[in-house]
């Protein structure tokens, strides 16, 4: 499709050198990351330059495809993403029971990547159909079964993180697809209860504040009377439960979630990114002079914890560069989602935010050890193929979606 002078004045340049900052941000972590290791770690970041080319030739077609394409095929990629997911647990590599990789010679990708895409655009779809009726349950539960269906699959990997992006991103969707604030509360409430159990004080709290949202809500019995009872029975169960696990189910849980330390654990890993972003100061040690990069106390230093390797080498500052950055990129890609005429349009525009800002948040805040460690990279700086390409193509479809912002599919 050719290009005329008007569709060039739309494509958004401030999100186009955005992610080229982060581009070569992230290459010149990976270096330092990777450049006093072994050589065939060194290669590395070789092989992300390359990525980088070839993402930026995927993002560029995506930028220029017809987006009735992706909403036409859009359960076409869905299904075929799922059997991809299918056969990763069959026939998948990965480290002992694990099967995360379809490995081609030189080449190894991960399927949970094309099924975010594949969900987004699967989401999309169903939600932007005008008979979508909110208030029908099946509508509601079709929709949370598209996310569902490949959320279990990731999770069989095991890849808990991954999977975590699936249910982060049904909500919002379908909040943007006209579902009620209080429809999202209500689906919210059980995991606000789930943490809650196991204080008396802060459940008693907890149900004190669902039961006066439901009540302000002004919405008949058979709503209210189920949702609080659920949420107690929730309350009731969870202790019960936790108290059946074996202890060392406990501390895996308690240290996952950054609750309890465990230095030699899994703990380690955080307590390391914390010295190396805490020494940084203001302005870093300087480029390839990070004392905890540089001698490899970090683990997985090129990949989930890139974000510790800025913070040690350039500082305060460089780490604040990075975050206005992503900042900068979401809420101008969120701008376009409001500003698009086509449903379908906006609605793969917000599953793109999504992922990319829940990728952002937990990687982040798995860093400095407030959030769990999921092993999900930081966009655009991690090194990896199959996680750069997947956020390419979802920049390309955020500017596709911008240059036809005022088109209707």
């Amino acid at each position: 499709m050719p290009w005329d002078s008007q569709e060039l004045k739309r494509v958004d340049f401030g999100i186009v050198f955005t992610v080229s900052f982060l581009l070569i941000a992230g290459l010149v972590a990976v270096y330092s990351a990777t450049q006093s290791s072994s050589p065939a770690l060194a290669n590395n970041f070789v092989k992300q330059i390359v990525w980088v080319f070839f993402g930026t030739i995927v993002l560029s077609i995506v930028m220029t495809m017809p987006m009735k394409w992706f909403k036409q095929y859009a359960y076409l990629v869905y299904l075929f993403s799922l059997g991809l997911l299918v056969l990763v647990l069959l026939f998948g590599k990965g480290q002992g029971a694990v099967h995360r990789w379809f490995v081609i010679g030189p080449i190894r990708f991960q399927p949970s990547e094309i099924a975010k895409i594949a969900t987004v655009f699967a989401l999309a779809r169903y939600l932007s159909e005008e008979q979508r009726d909110f208030a029908n349950p099946k509508d509601v539960l079709m929709a949370l079964a598209i996310a569902a269906i490949p959320m279990a699959l990731v999770a069989k990997e095991p890849d808990l993180g991954t999977a975590l992006v699936f249910a982060a991103l049904v909500l919002p969707m379908m909040f943007w697809a006209g579902l009620s604030l209080l429809s999202v509360f209500l689906f919210i409430a059980p995991v606000l209860t789930l943490v809650s159990a196991f204080s008396f004080w802060s459940f008693t709290i907890t149900m004190l504040f669902i039961t006066a949202v439901l009540f302000l809500s002004k919405r008949g019995p058979k709503i209210i009377i189920p949702n609080f009872l659920f949420n107690i029975m929730v309350g009731i169960v969870t202790p019960i439960l936790w108290n059946h696990l074996h202890e060392y189910q406990q501390n895996r849980i308690l240290t996952f979630l950054g609750l309890k330390q465990d230095p030699q654990g899994l703990g380690y890993q955080v307590l390391q990114s914390k010295v190396a972003i805490g020494s940084g100061g203001l302005w870093g040690k300087g480029w390839t002079h990070g004392t905890q990069t540089q001698l490899r106390f970090l683990p997985e230093q090129h990949t989930d914890f890139i974000f510790s390797v800025v913070g040690e080498e350039f500082g305060f500052l460089g780490v604040s560069l990075v975050l206005l950055a992503f900042f900068f990129l979401l809420w101008r890609s969120f701008n376009i989602a409001i500003e698009c005429r086509s449903k379908f349009s906006s609605l793969v525009v917000v599953g793109a935010v999504v992922i990319i800002a829940f990728h952002v948040i937990i990687n982040t805040g798995m860093t400095v050890g407030i959030m769990p460690v999921t092993g999900l990279p930081l966009p655009f700086l991690s090194y990896g193929g199959s996680a750069l390409i997947s956020n390419m193509i979802l920049v390309g479809l955020i500017l596709n979606a911008g240059r036809r912002r005022f088109q209707y599919l």
